[in-house]
């Protein structure tokens, strides 16, 4: 018998195959390699390519106004750049299932599938490589959605805003911030210094049902992290009785308890999306504390950094029994399934989450039930494979 090391890479899979219950560990280890790295090479340049298409079709569009707003080259390619984690994020489930199908396709086309089949190897024991490498891209995007993304998209951000004159719709307006610091408080910020979480012009106004009971106005606010607690700066504190009004002026400081934290104050600027998956969790959870009922979005939004890094490893149990169910396939046909299902997980994806969005569904399973959909399609598809 040839050593296997000596033929073309596609020859020694076959020879490795048939050999394999002779060289039991070692030539599953070659094969997993073999498969492995095909993959993971398909997916980079799928990947590539989805980012090269993009970059090309956007500037496209926006060439005139680079142009006519004297944009120069390094913020241009600065702007490209921070497009990028998100055109990978949400091109990844499509470049995977692509290169599970193409890849799975062309083992079996070259009668290498065959092979593997015929010595004993099940289906799923196929599955591992193509699942490592699936992994290996499934926790890279948790922490591109995670860390990654909302750093890249404040400047995305920035940048329209200050080149291109597009406004994002921030989270408060420009001018005055209100805010339902607990359920009968209300905390009024008239300045605010993102960098240092300074406050100015602050009114607080606490109510008994729909009537005012207190009101505080401050010149400044800050944060004392020894105290734990706000510092007020020229304070007027009005107590409203029945029959009256207390009124004191003190030029000096009020310390104060809110449940307001100092990394929350300074993130007021920040847009959901601009937040990481931490701000993101503790956005909600302080906005559930002071009484705000209306997050769907929001918390849909922070499942969803979770729930689509790990569409493509979910994909796999479509792509790989999908592609073993047919002999032979060329290139198109396999980038047309992909787009087609790809197709289909959005529209399925945009129409749950509209639905979601819309208090109609449990925003939590809106976000994970395209996943469960397709999770219970690919294993229908794994368990009806013939292989």
């Amino acid at each position: 018998m040839k050593c296997a090391t000596c033929l073309p890479a596609e020859s020694a899979l076959l020879t490795a195959a048939s050999c394999l219950q002779t060289f039991d560990f070692r030539l599953l280890k070659r094969i997993d390699t073999y498969i492995a790295r095909q993959f993971g090479l398909t997916c980079i340049f799928a990947s590539l390519s989805f980012l090269a298409l993009f970059v090309v079709l956007d500037l496209i569009e926006n060439i005139d106004r680079f142009i006519d707003n004297s944009v120069d080259i390094q913020h241009i390619s600065l702007y490209y750049l921070s497009f990028l984690p998100e055109v990978f994020l949400a091109t990844t489930p499509i470049a995977v299932l692509l290169s599970s199908l193409y890849v799975t396709g062309r083992l079996s086309s070259s009668s290498e599938l065959s092979a593997i089949f015929s010595a004993g190897l099940s289906l799923r024991r196929i599955m591992l490589p193509f699942a490592f490498v699936s992994l290996v891209i499934t926790v890279f995007n948790i922490v591109n959605a995670g860390w990654i993304l909302p750093e890249t998209t404040a400047y995305k951000n920035t940048f329209m805003r200050e080149f291109l004159g597009k406004n994002s719709e921030h989270l408060f307006p420009e001018s005055r911030i209100h805010i339902l610091e607990s359920r009968d408080r209300i905390l009024s910020i008239g300045k605010l210094e993102p960098n240092t979480g300074q406050a100015e012009k602050i009114t607080l106004e606490t109510f008994d049902g729909s009537t005012i009971t207190q009101r505080i106005d401050a010149e400044k606010m800050n944060y004392n992290a020894d105290l734990d607690r706000w510092i007020m700066t020229g304070t007027r504190n009005r107590t409203f009785l029945p029959d009256t009004t207390l009124y004191r002026y003190d030029p000096g400081n009020d310390t104060l308890k809110l449940s307001l934290t100092a990394s929350s104050l300074k993130e007021l600027h920040l847009r959901p999306e601009e937040m990481n998956i931490v701000q993101h969790y503790r956005y909600i959870e302080e906005k559930k504390d002071a009484g705000f009922s209306n997050l769907q979005t929001a918390i849909i939004e922070l499942h969803s950094r979770i729930a689509l890094p790990i569409t493509s490893l979910i994909i796999i149990l479509i792509g790989v029994p999908l592609s073993t169910r047919k002999k032979r396939s060329g290139l198109a046909i396999e980038a047309g399934i992909s787009i087609l299902i790809g197709f289909l997980y959005i529209s399925l994806e945009k129409t749950i989450h509209a639905i979601g969005n819309g208090g109609m569904a449990d925003p939590v399973l809106t976000a994970w039930l395209p996943n469960i959909i397709f999770l219970g399609v690919g294993i229908v598809l794994y368990k009806t494979s013939k292989t």
